[in-house]
């Protein structure tokens, strides 16, 4: 009996779970069969043959060859066909879900955060999940549950249970996928990336070189601005990234992979594999970097163990060197000069690096290549001992300005120190009660606004005459100086020094009468207190009291 329906369900489980067709008319006549095996309780798995056609999608059942009608099997064999079915799928899924992914190690994917596992994370890549190990992520970088994220696919696991990707974005091969992608030249192969060295959140350096005598390496991953290094430095999260020139000679790598210090000189000894180079004193931090990454990734990516010296330590090693050697009976100058050649500038290389390359490189017999390297060995633990004292030292004299910083620090008010805008207690401003508790002290300044028992405070006054002899043609007044004195521009000069003639009969204690004014109008204002003018004395004694104005006639009353 003709069935579309079964065939239209087929097509959909193959597109949606990515199964070949065939493979899901396979699982389904499975299915049917292990039911009616389940149905009639049987173990044999002949017993039932299941065919279901292709074309119309009718099923025919056959037992031991008879025909048997479908409609035979009851609830519990369908619900059996319902769990294989199930079953089968699952794994055709995983099965295509592996050959799918299983060929994309090694290349970069896209999916959203699903959720966080511990320290694990869980990508949604659509059909399956990745997963990303805390080993695997970047330091230090922050994600949320939603965002976008590329990653390296590392592995592909086929287990039991489920397909497990496993993603990392702190891989060295994530950089080179990127540049792959943002630089045309480097996936079409023009620009090649030779090696590559990084620290994953922190700094990568990778050393290019181009096929094309035209194109420029650095400058093609570079981009313009920087455009194309941008996107790369941002999809990281801003680890910065050293773009290098490859060379063939290792000393011209070294040098380049050591950028941005500049290099004087560089040693290779091949026997050791390493390669000491020589910098200047203001160029050693920078050659080292911070913590020592620079020179940790240069080594990496050249693949040489490097030794910074300054030009001070290295002739110091090489002198120590040549004195030593010189010193061995049947060593000569061409033989130190061959052994400096060959990369040994110190005797501990000499002690590292044995007999065996003196003989094969130099042509020396063995009892004198053996001599040269007990001699240098003997030399090698004095430099070591050396050395340890000379630390010794150093820590000893760093301890000894800690105990001194620390000797200075006493007494010293911590808030004051934490924060120097506090003035010390000596420069504090004091209060009156700290002023009124000081005020038995006799060895002490008075303040401004204090007044000591017996002492005055000198006043300078000014003989009359002087104002006399201005006003009788000694001087001319300017006009602020006769507002002051009340001279009325115009007036005669003679006018003002009869006026002063006038206060100074009075002594200064009685205010002048007024003219036109009667003899009682003059008693009467001689009379008021508020009218009379301090004298001398008065002044005096009000400034030895402490205020600042003597009493005033409304104040005596």
């Amino acid at each position: 009996m003709p069935n579309p329906e079964i065939m239209r369900i087929a097509d959909g489980i193959a597109r949606d779970k990515n199964i070949e067709r065939e493979q899901v008319y396979v699982d389904i006549e499975q299915a049917i069969a292990s039911g009616l095996r389940k149905q009639f309780n049987t173990e044999d798995t002949s017993e039932f043959a299941v065919t279901l056609d292709r074309a119309t999608g009718d099923i025919s059942v056959s037992r031991n060859g008879t025909t048997v009608p479908l409609a035979v099997m009851g609830r519990i064999g369908a619900q059996t066909v319902k769990q294989v079915m199930i079953q089968l799928l699952r794994q055709d899924e995983r099965g295509s879900i592996y050959e799918e992914y299983k060929d994309r190690v090694g290349t970069i994917v896209t999916g959203t955060i699903a959720r966080f596992e511990g320290g694990t994370m869980i990508v949604n890549l659509g059909r399956v999940e990745g997963i990303m190990p805390r080993s695997e992520q970047i330091p230090g970088e922050q994600h949320q549950v939603g965002e976008r994220i590329q990653a390296l696919i590392t592995e592909v696991r086929d287990t039991p249970s489920a397909v497990k990707i496993i993603l990392s974005r702190s891989h060295p091969e994530l950089i080179r996928r990127l540049f792959e992608r943002e630089v045309p030249e480097v996936g079409e192969r023009t620009i090649e990336i030779k090696a590559l060295a990084r620290e994953p959140g922190h700094r990568t350096k990778i050393a290019v070189s181009s096929i094309d005598s035209k194109v420029d390496a650095v400058g093609a991953c570079v981009g313009v601005r920087g455009s194309r290094i941008k996107n790369i430095v941002d999809e990281l999260g801003g680890e910065k990234i050293d773009i290098v020139r490859w060379n063939e000679s290792s000393q011209i790598l070294i040098g380049n992979a050591l950028k941005p210090a500049e290099v004087t000189e560089v040693a290779l000894c091949f026997e050791l594999g390493r390669a000491t180079v020589v910098v200047n004193e203001d160029q050693l931090s920078l050659a080292i970097g911070k913590r020592g990454q620079n020179v940790r990734l240069a080594a990496r990516l050249t693949g040489w163990d490097i030794d910074i010296l300054t030009p001070p330590e290295f002739q110091n090693g090489s002198q120590r060197l040549d004195q030593t050697l010189k010193s061995i009976e049947g060593v000569t100058q061409e033989m130190v000069d061959k052994i400096i050649a060959l990369g040994l500038i110190d005797v501990r290389d000499i002690e590292e690096v044995g007999a065996g390359p003196l003989m094969e490189e130099l042509g020396l017999d063995e009892t004198l290549a053996q001599t040269i390297v007990d001699r240098c060995t003997e030399e090698a633990k004095l430099v070591a001992i050396e050395q340890e004292q000379k630390k010794a030292a150093e820590a000893k004299a760093k301890a000894a300005d800690a105990a001194l910083l620390a000797a200075g620090m006493k007494g010293v008010d911590a808030e004051a120190f934490a924060n120097p805008l506090i003035p010390p207690p000596e420069l504090a401003i004091k209060t009156e009660e700290a002023v009124t508790e000081e005020a038995g002290t006799d060895d002490r300044m008075p303040l401004a606004v204090e007044a000591t028992e017996g002492i005055a405070p000198e006043l300078t006054t000014h003989k009359e005459s002087a104002f006399g002899n201005l006003a009788t043609g000694g001087g001319e007044l300017s006009p602020e100086e006769q507002a002051i004195h009340g001279v009325v521009p115009g007036s005669e000069s003679g006018d003002l020094a009869g006026e002063m003639a006038g206060e100074g009969a009075g002594n200064g204690s009685e205010p002048a009468p007024a003219e036109g004014s009667t003899d009682a109008e003059t008693a009467e204002l001689s009379e008021d207190p508020s009218n009379r003018i301090p004298d001398e004395d008065e002044d005096t004694a009000a400034l030895a009291e402490g205020r600042a104005y003597p009493p005033r006639g409304d104040e005596g009353r």
